[in-house]
């Protein structure tokens, strides 16, 4: 197989990408509206300023302001069900049929299908966190508490912002290829990548501290998105939250891999 022949590739998983109808509106108007929703919080905030308390003056983060925990969910479920949707609606169609016949090298064609997405998510996700920090920020200057990009632990912030959206949207993509039913697997991202991490609390036990550092949710949560971290051995280490995000794509990249290249289309 050629370079030529992967470029080939890379361009007919760009034209399936943009042809699927979720993907202008998970992309597009889910983008905008993850920001629209930091400006609002962040106007909500700029309201309230005058009548916080003095403990909710000193203990005000920002960065909270242009990814809530809230939005941040929005961004993993939306993400995660385009990285799904990217495989199970070529099942779905039987297009996958007409792709490996065109292409037998399943690894190839996965591989393609890893990189598009993959950077598609990535410029999608480096838009929504400039986007959300610079529209955050700039309401938030009005009250004199806002950061800028040179403050401690701003850039790792921003970088595990746009990074989720990528390692949501891999992680999907693996979920899809074993489930390979549209509901099924949307209902699967969502509990898997939000709802079950999102009761994960640390706790007194190490052995669940240590489970818990193993979910990207939680790790951005309760270690990377926050700039000033705390000494705890029950909260997850940025070394450690950064592996979290490295491997879980990988993980799924592989799971992709075996079950594309092992299974009856």
């Amino acid at each position: 197989m050629t370079t030529t022949r992967f470029r080939d590739l890379l361009a007919a998983e760009w034209i399936k990408l943009w042809s699927l109808r979720s993907t202008p509106w998970l992309i597009g108007l889910g983008s905008l509206a993850i920001v629209a929703f930091a400006a609002q919080s962040s106007l909500n905030a700029y309201n309230s300023w005058p009548g916080f308390t003095a403990m909710e003056k000193a203990t005000f983060t920002p960065l909270n302001e242009a990814l809530s925990a809230l939005g941040a969910s929005m961004l993993v479920i939306g993400s995660g069900s385009l990285g799904a949707l990217t495989i199970v609606g070529e099942y779905a169609t039987g297009l996958i049929r007409t792709t490996l016949v065109a292409v037998p090298a399943r690894h190839l064609v996965v591989g393609a299908k890893l990189t598009v997405i993959g950077a598609v998510t990535l410029a999608a996700g480096t838009l929504i966190s400039a986007g959300t920090f610079g529209v955050s920020q700039a309401i938030l200057s009005g009250r004199g508490v806002a950061v800028s990009l040179g403050d401690p632990g701003v850039l790792r912030v921003l970088a595990a912002n746009a990074l989720l959206v990528p390692v949501s949207a891999l992680a999907g993509m693996g979920i899809g290829a074993l489930v390979r039913h549209t509901a099924a697997a949307v209902v699967t991202v969502c509990a898997a990548l939000v709802i079950v991490p999102t009761f994960f609390k640390p706790t007194v036990h190490q052995w669940l501290n240590d489970l818990y550092a193993l979910v990207p949710f939680y790790v951005w949560r309760a270690c990377l998105h926050l700039p000033q971290l705390r000494d705890d051995p029950a909260l997850p280490t940025v070394a450690g939250s950064w592996a979290v995000f490295v491997l879980w794509p990988l993980a799924a990249a592989v799971v992709t891999l075996i079950v594309v290249r092992r299974r009856d289309v």
